[in-house]
């Protein structure tokens, strides 16, 4: 959700914050946080659930190739 700063100012939000410099100006891309003011990127959790898959799990590329081919509509290879 995006809030203008002004009205992060006017009200006392709960909002994200930054681990390293305490901002509120993150932005969220690819399963990461960034912080707009200092650059720190951390993971990105998920409210409805804190697991993360770890690159390298067992049949996530197999799970990443399947998904590819369902929203790409393509066959499989041999």
């Amino acid at each position: 959700m995006l809030i203008c700063p002004t009205c992060q100012r006017e009200h006392d939000l709960d909002l994200d914050h930054c681990g390293s410099c305490g901002s509120t100006m993150l932005i969220c891309r690819l399963g990461e946080v960034e912080c707009r003011s200092c650059g720190s990127v951390r993971l990105a959790r998920s409210a409805e659930t804190e697991t993360l898959v770890k690159a390298g799990a067992p049949g996530l590329s197999e799970e990443v190739e399947a998904a590819l081919r369902r929203v790409l509509g393509r066959q499989p290879t041999s």
